[in-house]
């Protein structure tokens, strides 16, 4: 019995289909762009080793010793646990100087960010030596912390310049002992750290200002809103996201404040003012008693809590601001 072949010329439906569907092309692999790679290397290498040298690696270091009784010098022998921590936080120095770290971080966002955001809305306006103002007002956050530290100090001595000034105007009255009494040194500290600081909160508002777009202003102002619901509905919440980055940084800051304490006041002086924090103990305790293991679990203490801190503000208040720069890699 033979099989049938189908006549010549005749196309089967297998072969009709393969023929009327063209084959589909090969995915061709995306060559590897190794300039591009060798660029970042290059370009983020030294910075990423400056930052793990002196960064991640002494926090490694200070977490290490941390756990000794060390005096700076030879290997690190006394263990003692997490004795040094015990007597952290049973310390009632520390518990005071915690509660100082708060009051500044506390005053210094209540009284620099109001005064920030009246002087940026003012030098948003075209007015006359606009220019001048803003150096001026600029030029105390790029003096250093050092020459600050010594003009104040000077100033509000008792026999300085600021109670000279009040003797000379007929105020002798509101003398006062500026650095020592604890009453008036927080303030006294307060108005250096605004004077000193509040430029760059003025600066970074007025960048923040320029992103806005003047038609939503011109179009409130056809609708009849006045100069202050403008700001309030409009300039505020537009600027909301500069505002939090700076609360941010001042949260930071004034958790670490070191210099101009430990310049105007000293490291013992600052205690009996009322004007000590976290850095000064730490130095008081550490350093200069001669215990660097001890400072060493001060500064992982002062790490720790920052941290968790800026994770805190992180997840609830930038949490908006980040979002958008998180997810629009993914869309």
């Amino acid at each position: 019995m033979t099989d049938k072949q189908p006549p010549q010329g005749t196309v089967t439906a297998g072969e009709g289909a393969r023929a009327s569907s063209p084959a589909a092309p090969r995915p061709r692999r995306r060559p590897t762009d190794w300039r591009k790679r060798l660029e970042i290397t290059l370009l983020a290498g030294p910075a990423i080793v400056v930052f793990v040298g002196f960064v991640i690696f002494p926090v490694i270091l200070a977490g290490y010793y941390g756990f000794f009784r060390w005096k700076g010098y030879g290997p690190a022998t006394d263990f003692v646990g997490f004795e040094n921590y015990m007597i952290i936080f049973q310390d009632s120095a520390f518990h005071d100087v915690l509660r100082h770290n708060g009051i500044i971080l506390v005053l210094s966002l209540v009284i620099q960010g109001p005064i920030a955001i009246v002087l940026a809305l003012l030098l948003n306006q075209k007015i006359r030596g606009r220019s001048l103002i803003r150096v001026l007002i600029f030029v105390p956050y790029i003096i250093s912390e050092v020459i600050v530290g010594i003009g104040w100090g000077l100033m509000l001595q008792t026999s300085g310049a600021v109670n000279g000034l009040l003797e000379s105007i007929g105020l002798g009255a509101f003398q006062a002992d500026w650095l020592s009494d604890p009453n008036i040194a927080i303030w006294s500290l307060m108005v250096i750290i605004s004077w000193k600081y509040i430029g760059f909160a003025v600066i970074l508002f007025l960048a923040g200002l320029q992103s806005i777009p003047d038609e939503l202003f011109e179009a409130a102002a056809i609708d009849g809103a006045s100069y202050w619901q403008i700001q309030r509905t409009i300039t505020l919440p537009l600027l909301g996201p500069t505002l939090r980055i700076w609360a941010f940084l001042s949260i930071i800051g004034s958790l670490q404040l070191f210099d101009l304490v430990f310049i105007i006041w000293g490291q013992y002086v600052a205690s009996t003012a009322g004007t000590s924090t976290m850095a000064t103990y730490m130095v008081a305790n550490g350093r200069t008693s001669g215990n660097f293991g001890f400072g060493s679990a001060v500064a992982v203490v002062m790490f720790l809590i920052s941290l968790a801190i800026a994770l805190v503000y992180q997840r609830f208040i930038l949490r908006r601001d980040t979002a958008g720069a998180l997810t629009e890699g993914k869309k």
